[in-house]
């Protein structure tokens, strides 16, 4: 039975929070109305400022909605993503070059301090902001436990370890990557959808457009031509395609529904 549109985004909104419930160790503590005394105005200044950035533009809501997806697959919804230095997870193979959003997290970060100095969270900021990102979208919105206290070192080595998934993996893999957080193969499932927003580069599906057999051949045809098979190491590793190709700037269920058709 198809899915319709409400009913395949609000599994994808249940799966985010499982997530949050999930990984981390100090789930126990989060309340809904953490800031209500101590920064009212907090879910208004992250939401602003996101309004404004995905008006100029819209692919900066899938990148923050990854941004928390990659905080939190490394050592839990701790903010460590943010961190510059040596054991930064900025430059570890999966983010590098790859990892997008930074500046408008800052953005937030200094709207926020102005109202409420040195109380809110970056990674509540983070998860805040990956939950509005859904919401202006078009997806749906859903309350957020806050009250993570931000880790003060990146994990440079455990986000180089495999952990988090890569475009390359296998089903097997990325099932066995959920599972080692504590999520099953539905959420994992459910979770993808939020590929239903956002672009890849060519350097992480040049791959599969020329090596698999069992792709869509229209499809991997439109793909090649953004993404020569000769061109690896070249600028053209950086051209971007929608990963749904319909709506690519509105959270809806179009991504399932391609992956069926």
């Amino acid at each position: 039975m198809a899915l319709s549109s409400s009913s395949s985004t609000s599994i994808f909104a249940l799966a985010l929070f499982t997530t949050l419930l999930l990984i981390g160790s100090s789930s126990a503590q989060l309340s809904e109305n953490f800031y209500d005394s101590k920064c009212p105005k907090v879910f208004y200044a992250v939401k602003s400022v996101l309004q404004s950035a995905l008006a100029k533009e819209p692919r900066q809501g899938a990148s923050i909605v990854r941004l928390f997806f990659h905080d939190c697959f490394v050592n839990g919804c701790d903010g460590s993503v943010l961190l510059d230095g040596p054991s930064s997870e900025k430059i570890a193979l999966p983010n590098k070059n790859s990892l997008r959003g930074y500046e408008v997290i800052d953005a937030i970060k200094s709207k926020v301090e102005a109202l409420c100095p040195g109380v809110v969270s970056c990674a509540d900021i983070v998860t805040i902001a990956a939950r509005d990102s859904v919401a202006i979208l078009g997806g749906p919105n859903w309350k957020v436990k806050l009250g993570r206290r931000d880790s003060t070192t990146g994990f440079f080595n455990l986000a180089n370890s495999g952990v988090l998934p890569g475009p390359n993996s296998s089903l097997s893999s990325l099932i066995q990557r959920f599972d080692d957080q504590g999520l099953s193969t539905k959420d994992m499932v459910a979770l993808s959808g939020a590929h239903t927003i956002g672009k890849a580069r060519c350097v992480s599906y040049r791959d599969r457009i020329y090596n698999e057999n069992n792709i869509d051949s229209l499809f991997a045809k439109a793909r090649q031509k953004n993404c020569p098979k000769g061109s690896s190491g070249t600028p053209k590793d950086n051209n971007v395609a929608p990963l749904d190709f319909k709506t690519p700037n509105h959270f809806d269920n179009e991504y399932f529904k391609n992956l069926i058709n």
